[in-house]
């Protein structure tokens, strides 16, 4: 059985009970801002840019990546460039290109 005998004045009880109107009305705006519809689309969108920046981000990261290793295919450590390597890639890109111009050459003829 419970102690129905309190010791507090009327005064500390009724100060009690407007301080838990209080708190409970806070927590109702609290709620009420939380299921706002413009919250919700709100933190949707905030949501979904915060992923989008993620995923742009791994995916400069990567493409950085690529690029560096690359180069370090093409440029030494000095950064003078490997003679070995770009002559034929450049032979190949020269001759790729003119290739396609032929190609296009005989397609107008």
């Amino acid at each position: 059985m419970a102690d129905t005998s309190d010791t507090r004045t009327p005064a500390q009880i009724e100060a009690d009970i407007k301080r838990r109107r209080e708190n409970l009305a806070e927590t109702l705006d609290e709620i009420g801002v939380r299921v706002h519809p413009k919250t919700i689309v709100g933190d949707a969108k905030a949501k979904v840019v915060s992923n989008i920046d993620h995923t742009l981000g791994r995916a400069y990261v990567g493409v950085n990546r690529a690029v560096s290793n690359t180069k370090a295919q093409f440029v030494d450590g000095d950064g003078a460039p490997r003679l070995e390597r770009v002559i034929p890639v450049a032979l190949v890109a020269v001759g790729l290109v003119g290739l396609l111009a032929l190609g296009a050459r005989r397609r107008k003829a």
